[in-house]
This record gives C-alpha cells, sequence and structure tokens, in this order.
C-alpha cells in the first residue's frame, strides 16, 4: 500500500502552531511515501513566511510536492510586484513548487490554477490557463499507463459540497480534458474543508479531492489533512483532524 498525505492552506503568517506540530508527528510516526501541499503554504506570500514554509516541508524528510496558492502571489496593495514579478519571493521552495511527482505507480501532476489578474474583482478565485492546462495534459500523456494519475491544484475545478467556493474559470473545461485523458483525480485546497466526490465525466469517473486546513482560518471542520491509501488504480481518502474524534473515510473508490 501506498500512503501520501495531502495537505493545504497552511498559511504560515497565520498558521497554527499545534497543528504543524500535529501533523509533523504524524509525518514523523507514519511515514508516508509523499506529501502533496495544494498551495497557500504563507498568508501574504512575504519572503519570511515562504522561508518558515519552506524550511517546514524540508523537515518532514518526505518527497514533496507544492502548488503555488491565490495567497502565496503578492497581494493588490502591492500591485507592481504581482503583476510583473509574483514569483520573486519563491527561492525558499523554488524546487519544489509545481513538480510532478512519481511514487511507486503513483503521477502527481501540477495544474496551476491561480492567476496575477483576472477580469473580475476577485483575483482570489481559480483559473486554468490553456498553457496550463497543456502543460499538465502533456504530462498525464507521457506516464504509463498503469499509472494512478492524480492531478494536484490549489483550486477546486467545479464547485464541491463546502460552503467555500473556488468559481474556477475554464475548470468545467480543465475536468473534462483531465478525465479524458485518464487522470484518476484532481486534488485540491483553497476552501478550507475536506470533501471526497467522484464526478461522472462521459462515462469516466474523475474524484475531486479536497484537504482542509492546518491554520487557524478554519470553517466547519478542525485543522486537519488527507491521508489517501493507494492499492493500483484504487484509492480511499481518510480526513484526519487534530481534535480526538476517529478518522472519517469520506468515500472509497
Amino acid at each position: 500500500m501506498i500512503k501520501l498525505f495531502h495537505v493545504s492552506d497552511v498559511h504560515f503568517g497565520a498558521e497554527d502552531p499545534d497543528a504543524i506540530a500535529w501533523f509533523s508527528s504524524c509525518v514523523a510516526a507514519e511515514k508516508p511515501d509523499a506529501v502533496i501541499m495544494t498551495g497557500d503554504l504563507t498568508m501574504r506570500a512575504t519572503r519570511a513566511e515562504f522561508k518558515q514554509g519552506g524550511d517546514w516541508l524540508r523537515s518532514l524528510g518526505v518527497p514533496v510536492t507544492l502548488e503555488v496558492g491565490n495567497h502565496d502571489i503578492p497581494y493588490y496593495w502591492d500591485p507592481l510586484r504581482r503583476l510583473f514579478a509574483p514569483y520573486q519571493r519563491y527561492a525558499a521552495v523554488e524546487k519544489m513548487i509545481e513538480q510532478p511527482l512519481d511514487v511507486h505507480g503513483v503521477t502527481v501532476v501540477p495544474l496551476k490554477t491561480t492567476a496575477r489578474a483576472q477580469w473580475r474583482w476577485n483575483w482570489s478565485k481559480g483559473r486554468v490557463s490553456k498553457s496550463s492546462l497543456r502543460r499538465a495534459l502533456a504530462l498525464i500523456e507521457e506516464t504509463p499507463k498503469d499509472h494512478l494519475i492524480l492531478v494536484a491544484a490549489h483550486h477546486p475545478l467545479i464547485e464541491g459540497p463546502t460552503k467555500g467556493t473556488a468559481k474556477t474559470r475554464r475548470g468545467d473545461e480543465a475536468l473534462d480534458a483531465l478525465a479524458a485523458a485518464g487522470a484518476h483525480a484532481v486534488l485540491s485546497g483553497h476552501v478550507h474543508d475536506p470533501f471526497d466526490v467522484p464526478i461522472d465525466r462521459d462515462g469516466r469517473i474523475i474524484r475531486m479531492v479536497g484537504a482542509g486546513t492546518l491554520s487557524r482560518r478554519t470553517r466547519h471542520t478542525p485543522a486537519g489533512f488527507n491521508e489517501i491509501r493507494v492499492e493500483g488504480l484504487g484509492f480511499e481518502t481518510i480526513a484526519r483532524t487534530q481534535d480526538d474524534k476517529p478518522a472519517v473515510v469520506i468515500t472509497e473508490r
């Protein structure tokens, strides 16, 4: 069995130190094969926050791939940096960002869903560019056919069962293309509550899997992360929370 930890929205700068320490202890004790971090490592995209987050991810001692979240780009009050140098502060985590990952028959494919600017007021919402989708599809095409393919993005591509929303532009189209290409699931964050929903696209099931948060910005569920247990081309998602309640199996394929 392959074990992956899917974590999101840690928000260094507004992090929950107890939740982070708990997650680190779970990694140390259970030794997952990899950690998939689906964005919002920082709160305000400062160099100090990226350094703190990068030091933490490296301390886990397992392979890590990291997506960029909307909080990982400078905010509106720093428009020149946001528009012309949005990735200038990533040095501490650069080697982890949007890196494909292969772990014992599981391939993790990055899909960027953030944008430095959009034709709408709320730039925190998701957007899948044509170039980002092309890159993801090309990586899937290169993946061996007997691999489980997990796409990692920050924003859910379509709305799920949570109160928080992503309103990802071109997300529905991207989900169609990813399903047709053979992806088995899209892992995401952003909404701060966990879910695992099977979506039927032209007779092919692709699952949308969302992780909670390790920050103080919890919503309906306590601080937590997803444990993904893989057997062949099947997997189950377990939403684990910091409270004393047993882990909850959301759904199983």
